[in-house]
């Protein structure tokens, strides 16, 4: 099942605890908890790029799956990572932030993100998402920070959780 398509974030859980926990100040925090994000995921065998829209705020990150990257995270830092596929799930270790982003079904998009206290064991588990992370994941990410439909995020023990619809 590929991830190509855009999304909107339909719920989130621990929003406002996790931003806060990774160091986004409060008006920034304010802003974001009520603005539906979407996410533009191109998957091209290997090769991904998540663009992730938030109000006016557009956060972009590439990368291939296993290789070293440069993911840019919500607070707008730029970490060195390795995104990788298991299976439905996309995952990702960013400075002690490990995010799971896993396609449940074709059209939901679940991300779960949690800290790890431990940056040693982050590091060695090295997986991804989309964004940035966004990774707002990775991407990522986000990336994280990276928005990708079913994400979940968890840091100084605080999971944070978005669920994405595609539209």
């Amino acid at each position: 099942m590929a991830f190509n398509g855009k999304y909107q974030l339909e719920s989130h859980e621990n929003f406002e605890a996790f931003m806060k926990a990774i160091g986004l100040p409060d008006d920034m925090i304010q802003k974001g908890k009520d603005i539906k994000s979407t996410s533009e995921i191109e998957q091209n065998g290997d090769s991904f790029k998540v663009t992730v829209t938030t109000g006016s705020k557009v956060l972009v990150n590439s990368f291939i799956l296993g290789q070293e990257c440069e993911l840019e995270t919500l607070t707008g830092e730029k970490v060195k990572s390795v995104v990788v596929q298991e299976g439905k799930k996309l995952k990702v270790s960013l400075k002690g932030i490990e995010s799971v982003t896993e396609l449940v079904d074709e059209n939901t998009l679940v991300n779960v993100s949690m800290s790890v206290q431990d940056e040693t064991r982050a590091a060695r588990s090295c997986v991804c998402a989309a964004t940035p992370i966004p990774a707002h994941i990775i991407t990522l990410f986000p990336c994280l920070l990276h928005r990708l439909p079913f994400q979940t995020m968890t840091f100084g023990g605080i999971a944070y959780k978005r669920i994405s619809k595609r539209i």
